[in-house]
């Protein structure tokens, strides 16, 4: 449940976290001065985009190494964690549980984390969740305890208290604090009325020592850290551009700006969702556009060149030739006006929108999807389906990396079959270089991300209906857990840290939405698990 990385101690994380320097408005505004001008005039030599968002980029990817909970593997059950899903009467998954079983003096479950699934949130169901935890408790005779993280600012704050959560300093009166930890409890009915003081005494000395594995509080403020970086550079960015918004003004250095933000805030709010502890999703909402940025149409490339000149970096160079001359001389501006691949839950929120599939989309609607669809491009060369991927140029390195393994794994594990599902691999075979971004190319499959595959399942009424009659989430679930655990065996060193970093695939088949499944005799398995 847990990452499979040793998570370090409260005090090594936070002294391997060295002090990032406060960047002020002024500098701020200088970097986003200097950006524009050496665009306008086509300077050999100007800041990067990413001068402004180092500070940025360093905090998401800290706060995202953070302890974390591994939804591919909750079965390993060390440090005693376990995972409760909660599910509705019609099958929906609404949520998780994340909790730790202590046994000091009286039975007790600590509650790490709670999440309320994606199409569920600000709808109530943190409460329901709690409600199920309480009559958890009740069943088991088992204390509960948790660390409210919650800042109190934060109008989830008193959730806890509204269900008959108390301070734990109610049972045991003062004690000696750190300033760190404000644990509450909750007392089934068997143990009211008991001397509880001894117990809990004994049980927030073993909490104090397992933090190195459980440390909640330090994924909180990291979070709000990134947070607040995110609100300073939208400022800046309101700052700089207040003359032009005034206008009516909208030049494409101020949507590139204010998309590059947006998308990094969509990432990183995806990155987190699996934080050990990370409790304060509310807390997000704190990133709200102002309605004059949420109307602007949606930027992924610079107005004019950030990193030279377009390059081919890697890939089949006889294709690269065949590809159009348009692609090759100017390949930012030619795959962004490629149409957006047509994943399931882009046409699904297009259709509860009532938005057309060829119309722009808007910075704000970006936000609102909860992913970025403009990454993802459809193409067909001489009858063939290809997708271009928009990745940051400084994943090209690891990309190339991954293009190698999965090059290599697809000749050993030829013929290879994980629950009866056909292992296969899609490996990148065009990698281009533009503006500041990586297009990587690849052949487009009858598959969907297995995340993806799970969410459909949850929002789609006809899907819900299947999964209740043939279990169709379990069915992916075991099968892509398998490949990664098969793989796993067949990795060691860097190769499995950069296994890590795979993404699984289900075959799906996306005009009807459907999963690919094959009915046989005797069984029901997935027709194919591609790793990419």
């Amino acid at each position: 449940m847990v990452s499979t990385h040793p998570a370090p101690s409260r005090h090594e994380r936070r002294g391997s976290r060295k002090p990032i320097e406060e960047i002020k408005l002024q500098d701020r505004l200088s970097l986003i001065s200097l950006i524009d001008e050496g665009m306008r005039t086509g300077a050999a030599q100007f800041p990067m985009v990413a001068d402004l968002f180092n500070n940025l980029w360093d905090l998401v990817t800290k706060t995202a190494r953070g302890s974390r909970i591994d939804p591919l593997k909750p079965e390993d059950t060390r440090n005693g964690f376990r995972v409760f899903e909660i599910n509705a009467e019609t099958g929906e998954n609404l949520g998780r549980l994340n909790m730790l079983y202590l046994k000091k003096s009286i039975p007790c479950y600590y509650l790490v984390y709670v999440e309320v699934a994606s199409p569920f949130r600000r709808k109530g169901l943190g409460h329901r969740i709690l409600d199920y935890f309480r009559d958890f408790l009740i069943r088991k005779s088992a204390v509960g305890i948790l660390d409210n993280i919650i800042p109190e600012e934060d109008p989830t704050y008193t959730i806890y208290f509204k269900h008959a959560w108390e301070p734990v300093d109610a049972i045991i009166g003062e004690r000696p604090s750190n300033g760190e930890t404000n644990y509450m409890v909750y007392i089934p009915p068997k143990f009211q009325g008991r001397d509880l003081r001894e117990p809990f005494l004994k049980i927030l000395y073993h909490l104090d020592r397992k933090r190195a594995s459980i440390d909640m509080r330090d994924n909180e403020m990291m979070v709000q850290s990134t947070i607040t970086e995110f609100k300073d550079i939208y400022s800046a960015l309101l700052t700089y551009f207040d003359r032009d918004l005034s206008a009516g003004k909208r030049t494409p250095f101020m949507r590139f700006m204010f998309t590059r933000l947006v998308t990094k805030f969509i990432a990183f709010r995806r990155r987190i969702a699996d934080l050990v502890g990370y409790t304060g999703g509310d807390s997000l909402e704190q990133m709200v556009l102002d309605p004059q940025i949420s109307i602007l149409p949606a930027q992924s490339y610079s107005p004019s060149t950030l990193q030279g000149t377009a390059s081919f970096v890697a890939g089949d160079t006889r294709l690269w030739e065949a590809t159009p001359l348009e692609l090759k001389k100017n390949p930012a501006q030619f795959i962004q006006g490629l149409p957006n691949y047509r994943r399931p839950s882009l046409l699904t929120w297009l259709k509860e929108k009532g938005k057309p599939y060829d119309e722009p989309l808007t910075i704000g609607e970006l936000l609102d999807i909860g992913f970025d669809p403009t990454r993802l491009k459809e193409i067909t060369m001489a009858g063939e389906e290809y997708i271009f991927e928009r990745v940051q140029a400084r994943q090209l390195t690891e990309i190339l990396m991954k293009k190698e393994l999965l090059e290599r794994l697809g000749k050993e594990l030829s013929g290879t079959k994980v629950r009866n599902a056909r292992l296969r691999v899609n490996p990148p075979i065009l990698i281009v270089r533009d503006r500041g971004n990586g297009y990587v190319f690849r052949e487009k499959i009858p598959a969907i991300h297995w995340e993806e595959a799970m969410e459909q399942i949850q929002a789609m009424d006809s899907l819900r209906q299947m999964n209740n009659s043939m279990n169709i989430k379990s069915l992916l679930l075991s099968t892509v857990r398998e490949t990664g655990r098969i793989l796993e065996t067949l990795l060691d060193g860097d190769e499995r840290t950069l296994l890590d970093r795979m993404a699984y695939f289900v075959s799906w088949d996306i005009p009807s939405n459907r999963p690919g499944l094959v009915i046989d005799f005797t069984s029901l398995y997935v027709e194919s698990v591609w790793l990419a």
